[in-house]
């Protein structure tokens, strides 16, 4: 597929057309989760199946701290509590995706930064764990030193689909960047740092990243995402959004708008910069064209809608 690409748009022209656009969001719905004291859990995934049920994975923090815990749950009652000995890993901002028959897990770990500064104690890099199911998730792979939205997919035939987002000198803020691998084996830190940009996307003021890939029925690559900006007061604004990406032209769509924060449940902040924030967990597609979107909101809590399907008009 070919796609025609427009200027690069900002934060507040994706915002003006979105608002402008016929939304077909409903049932926005705060998730409970119980069984973690008085943490918040955020940043969650999708629901996705191991051993028979239907597991979340979320990050679990205090409100005044950045050390969080990457808990499974399962869900009873209509809340969702740790799943009984499951293992907890020391990260943030979960995901997950299926490679060869085995379930991929990935989160960013911090540690301290090799040069600190009084603005820039942390360092981070994602992880990424492997097994036949969740009681089996093993270490495999390290990234870059710096680098988070790391995302892995499993194209139809069989090779591995990379999003980066190199920031500093070669991504800014943040860019996404892509690139194919034959296999897991292949998957090394300079691979994902030589991994050419998906140029045009942002502006140097902003910045983004993919959070879950979609391999779509006709071997295209749905991206949701997120889109984010600074305001005038240093306020952070975070936005929901999609794009389509062919891994054999590395042609892309351009990025559109699917969920803003007003549009879901009041709820709290971890800090008032952070009140406008929706960062992208995960998409279930459901056969009737309609999707569940999951997210982080206000780096405080998770939350659910449902709206069309963003990546069926692509197939």
């Amino acid at each position: 597929m070919s796609f025609t690409q427009k200027e690069t748009k900002t934060c507040a022209t994706l915002l003006r057309e979105y608002q402008q656009s016929n939304k077909t969001i409903r049932n926005p719905e705060k998730l409970t989760f119980m069984g973690v004291g008085d943490k918040d859990v955020y940043n969650i995934t999708a629901p996705f199946e191991d051993e028979g049920e239907q597991v979340i994975a979320g990050r679990v923090e205090s409100r005044d701290s950045e050390y969080s815990e990457i808990v499974f749950f399962v869900e009873r009652d209509g809340a969702w509590i740790p799943r009984e000995g499951a293992p907890i890993f020391t990260l943030q901002d979960p995901f997950y995706t299926k490679i060869a028959g085995e379930l991929v897990l990935g989160g960013v770990q911090i540690y301290p930064h090799p040069n600190p500064t009084k603005d820039s104690i942390f360092s981070w890099r994602t992880v990424f764990y492997k097994g036949a199911r969740i009681a089996e998730l093993k270490p495999f792979f390290t990234g870059p030193s710096g680098m988070k939205d790391l995302r892995l997919v499993e194209l139809i035939d069989g090779s591995i689909g990379v999003l980066t987002r190199p920031q500093g000198e070669k991504g800014g803020r943040g860019k996404i960047g892509f690139t194919r691998i034959s296999s897991l084996k292949d998957l090394t830190p300079e691979v994902i740092e030589e991994a050419p940009l998906l140029e045009g996307q942002f502006i140097e003021e902003e910045w983004g990243g993919g959070n879950e890939i979609h391999l779509l029925n006709n071997g295209l690559l749905g991206i949701l995402g997120h889109i984010a900006c600074f305001d005038t007061e240093l306020d952070r604004h975070y936005y929901s959004m999609v794009f389509v990406l062919d891994p054999e032209t590395r042609e892309f769509s351009d990025i559109r708008l699917i969920a803003v924060r007003a549009e879901f449940v009041p709820g709290v902040s971890k800090r008032p910069d952070l009140r406008d924030v929706v960062f992208s967990g995960g998409l279930v597609r459901n056969l009737d064209g309609t999707a569940n979107l999951y997210v982080g909101l206000s780096d405080a809590e998770a939350h659910r809608l449902t709206m069309a399907d963003p990546f069926i008009s692509f197939e």
